[in-house]
């Protein structure tokens, strides 16, 4: 909606010239932008950085994580377990690299034990949907599949939601954090396969 009465106030000023009167309603249109911007209050755009700490850390790190245990493993309930035990121990170190990072910081409006809590939150609940298929699937190569979709798709939700509430370009940012995630999934996929043929990894 503000951003709709940005495009009113600019239509407005390109028809003054021929219609003076156009002048006043861009006034209320700027008024009313005004008052949009004042009821947005959403703490989730205050501590965006916090969030996207922990939900692109664990993305990048248990996209590639889980894809190297595949390979090593190929055991669905040992990958997802393992995964499991592995995201909550780095949600509590990623909530507390968060809440260190916002001390530091000393950005007003934004509270060091909230900022900690938003980056451990981010952070499980993106492991449990990523170890999620590994649960409810046998096969291991089509829960790396499903992962691989679920990546994308947390990836394109938080991403749109971003652009939208910060006005900037869906596409760069999607496929910035799309290309960094699978890129570590096909490395550490590689890296699996790597170990599991030079140890003679069977389980």
């Amino acid at each position: 909606m503000e951003k709709g009465e940005v495009d009113a106030t600019k239509f407005y000023e390109s028809i003054a010239d021929k219609y003076p009167q156009a002048l006043k309603i861009k006034e209320d249109e700027e008024e009313h932008e005004q008052r949009l911007i004042g009821i947005l209050n959403d703490d989730r755009l205050n501590y965006a950085g916090a969030i996207v700490l922990g939900l692109n850390d664990a993305l990048v790190e248990f996209t590639g994580t889980l894809a190297g245990l595949t390979f090593a493993f190929a055991n669905n309930l040992i990958i997802g377990s393992t995964g499991l035990v592995m995201g909550v121990a780095a949600s509590l170190s990623m909530a507390a690299s968060g809440y260190l990072s916002s001390r530091e910081e000393d950005v007003q409006d934004t509270n060091p034990i909230t900022s900690a809590i938003y980056t451990g939150s981010a952070y499980i609940i993106t492991v449990v949907f990523l170890v999620l298929p590994y649960f409810l699937l046998d096969n291991p190569y089509l829960a790396l599949s499903i992962l691989l979709v679920i990546t994308i798709a947390i990836i394109a939700g938080y991403t749109y939601y971003i652009s939208v509430a910060k006005n900037i370009s869906f596409k760069k940012r999607f496929m910035e954090m799309a290309l960094i995630s699978l890129a570590v999934a096909v490395i550490s996929f590689g890296i699996g396969m790597l170990i599991r043929q030079v140890f003679g990894v069977e389980v």
